[in-house]
């Protein structure tokens, strides 16, 4: 029987319930995308329910925010003393299995004991997952318990939930302390279902900057949107000389201060640029007062502002006792807390067992975000190295950050340590688990020097132009690259795209049967992914050219799961055009044949006629590929390029790359304006790109 929903209940409040639903909620969006969230009752309605809004936002959930609960805490607790409980069930029932017939799965989170027991006289979430027809997962408390009292609490919990009669799926003992951890993992308890233990975070435990301001509703006055995800480790009022001041700033400090005290948040700035003084999280500015005109004109006469500064109408003594009263919570644009609780989640559960259990049906439909997810799941099955050499950017630190956390490669980053380490604290960033090398001091200069010199003196190049070449950081990564030492490169974030392909071509050159490097953009329709190439790099290419960059892609496609049907894009269809553009496809699809004869390949073939069934019944009806490709690839470097941003900016699509391909080993290249996400996608894709060619 498949599947077709979870039911998710933790027995205490904190015990992180909504930390284990994304979790599972991310194991099922690689292959499902209709997906449903219910809880069957939340607090109340005057204000949206925090935990539903962040699943409806983060995994783009299609679906009314009223279709999401049957009840208000209120509205139960008013029915059960009207005598109406029965009412209650039935109708949360009801609306369940409405989803239910309307989504290929719904993920139901509900109500922890202490919510239900002042209501209800009976377990209310073993009965609704009983009337569900949902598997059960139960999720414990471990903070601040003992090895032997979690124990006996899993022992309990899977009794109760047999006696109940649930589906009992697993067990979820969440927050757990380190010693508490290691003495269960060494010897688990004895259990009829699977119990996956989650340690305690203390990150996941703290607020950022930015809850605390969505929280007190305070302003931000100043500094980027991004600071905003700093951590809070402690909040500080300063009410103190700066002498005294400096001596008592730590690490993660929330300043609370009044806003006319300038001379502490002059110095607070200062000690950030300083790099004799930890890195605070913010400042917040109490009374309702902000920095005079000539301090604000000192800001933004900065190149770069590094921590956020807020605003609140309140006192200082005030705002101090509501900031330490903030709960730390998971929210749509926390990509530092998602992507830590992301790599938690995968590192300590056991993936293969759940997707086994869950055993659902999977869809046919591909949708960005599944595509997306996928990325993470395929580069992190085979663990490789990527190697980024532009770590003076903060989008670079960033995504590492991000890619560290999610547990999905290893890093290496070139640059100075001291300036990364200082950098990245500036930027309220963990990158302490990236390998750091710093290329002039590094023991591998020699031997890249020489490695390099022999590949190309034939060439005329000497010692010291070879010496002076892996100085560039470029060179030095992709020489890495080339002599084992990581598996894959990305650059391109301050680099131009010659900056980063020329030492590819001239350090690891192209593969055996392939005489040039070429692209393809992944493009994520509404439901389906496809594939255009090359649209990036080759302005125009030959007959021999063009073929070559058909096989790059279809062996491209297939990395990613992609079926490749290739369609070999002209203005005319089959024998219906002449002239010399429609000569070379239809010349480039020959030569693919022949040496490619197991792959489905058409050409020439018009747009229409490839994407498009109804089309192709008319103009190519016995054909294989036509109205069913996913490559698509065009003539020259004008159409695809102008191709690939129509559909983009028109349709929506979500275009991945460029991904660059016909290179020994992956080397990719960046857009100067690329997003953290860009690069987060491109690491993935580099990293599974050496996984096939290892393959």
């Amino acid at each position: 029987m498949k599947i077709k929903s979870l039911y998710i209940a933790s027995l205490e409040p904190m015990a992180g319930s909504l930390f284990v639903t994304v979790g599972m909620t991310e194991l099922l969006k690689r292959r499902l995308d209709k997906i449903a969230f219910f809880s069957p009752v939340i607090e109340c309605d005057k204000k949206p329910d925090c935990d539903t809004v962040f699943m409806l936002e983060h995994f783009s959930i299609d679906m009314p925010y009223e279709d999401t609960y049957g009840f208000t805490v209120d509205e139960v607790e008013s029915m059960v003393a009207d005598g109406r409980g029965k009412e209650v069930v039935e109708t949360l029932i009801k609306k369940f299995k409405q989803l239910e017939r309307n989504y290929d799965f719904v993920i139901c989170e509900g109500l922890n004991r202490i919510s239900f027991t002042a209501i209800f006289d009976f377990d209310i979430n073993h009965l609704l997952a009983k009337n569900f027809n949902s598997p059960y997962i139960s999720i414990l408390n471990g903070k601040e318990k003992e090895s032997s009292e979690l124990i006996e609490e899993i022992q309990i919990e899977e009794q109760v939930n047999r006696r109940a009669g649930v589906n009992h799926f697993a067990t979820f003992v969440n927050r757990i302390d380190e010693k508490a951890f290691d003495e269960i993992s060494q010897k688990p308890p004895e259990t009829g279902r699977p119990v996956y233990l989650l340690p305690e975070v203390e990150e996941l435990d703290r607020p950022s900057v930015g809850e605390v301001m969505q929280t007190l509703d305070c302003r931000h006055i100043y500094g980027a949107p991004e600071d905003l995800s700093r951590e809070v480790r402690q909040s500080k009022i300063a009410a103190m000389t700066l002498e005294n001041y400096l001596l008592h700033i730590e690490e993660g400090d929330l300043i609370i201060v009044p806003g006319d005290r300038a001379d502490i948040i002059i110095t607070s700035l200062a000690a950030v640029y300083s790099q004799k003084y930890p890195h605070i999280a913010g400042l917040l500015l109490t009374g309702g007062l902000s920095p005079r005109k000539q301090v604000m004109k000192l800001f933004k006469g900065l190149n770069y502002f590094p921590i956020p500064i807020l605003s609140i109408e309140t006192d200082t003594y005030t705002t101090a006792v509501a900031v330490d009263e903030v709960p730390s919570r998971i929210r749509p644009h926390s990509d530092r807390k998602i992507a830590l609780a992301m790599g938690l989640f995968n590192t300590h559960v056991d993936i293969e067992q759940v997707e086994s259990k869950l055993n659902t049906v999977s869809c046919n439909v591909v949708t960005p975000s599944m595509f997306e997810f996928n990325l993470f799941e395929q580069a992190r099955s085979v663990r490789k190295k990527i190697v980024l050499p532009e770590s003076a950017d903060d989008r670079i630190l960033q995504a590492a950050e991000i890619l560290l956390r999610r547990d999905v490669v290893d890093i290496v980053l070139l640059g100075d340590p001291k300036e990364i380490a200082h950098k990245s604290a500036m930027l309220g960033l963990d990158i302490s688990r990236a390998e750091i090398i710093k290329p002039d001091e590094s023991p591998l200069m020699k031997k890249f020097t020489d490695e390099f010199y022999e590949l190309r003196k034939a060439k005329g190049l000497t010692r010291d132009t070879a010496e002076d070449a892996m100085m560039h950081l470029t060179y030095f990564a992709t020489m890495m690259v080339h002599l084992g030492y990581a598996d894959g490169m990305v650059s391109g974030a301050i680099h131009t795209t010659g900056e980063t392909i020329r030492p590819a071509l001239q350090i690891i050159k192209t593969r055996p049967g392939i005489s040039i490097v070429s692209s393809v953009f992944f493009m994520c329709m509404d439901t389906r992914v496809l594939v255009y190439g090359d649209c990036a790099v080759n302005q125009d290419p030959n007959a021999e050219e063009l073929a070559e960059i058909a096989i790059s892609s279809a062996e491209t496609a297939g990395m990613f799961n992609v079926d490749p049907k290739i369609a070999m894009l002209s203005y005319s269809t089959g024998d219906s055009g002449t002239g010399d553009d429609v000569e070379k496809v239809r010349k480039a699809t020959k030569i693919v044949k022949k040496s490619r004869p197991d792959l489905l390949i058409e050409g020439p073939i018009q747009y229409d006629a490839a994407i498009e069934p109804s089309v192709a019944k008319k103009k190519l009806p016995k054909s294989d590929v036509a109205g069913k490709a996913t490559i698509f690839i065009f003539p020259d470097l004008n159409t695809g390029n102008n191709t690939y941003k129509a559909v983009q900016r028109s349709s929506g699509a979500v275009a991945i790359g460029p991904v660059l391909q016909g290179l020994k080993k992956p080397v990719n290249d960046l857009s100067r304006g690329c997003l953290v996400a860009d690069i987060v996608n491109t690491v993935a894709i580099t990293a599974i790109q050496a996984q096939g060619i290892e393959k």
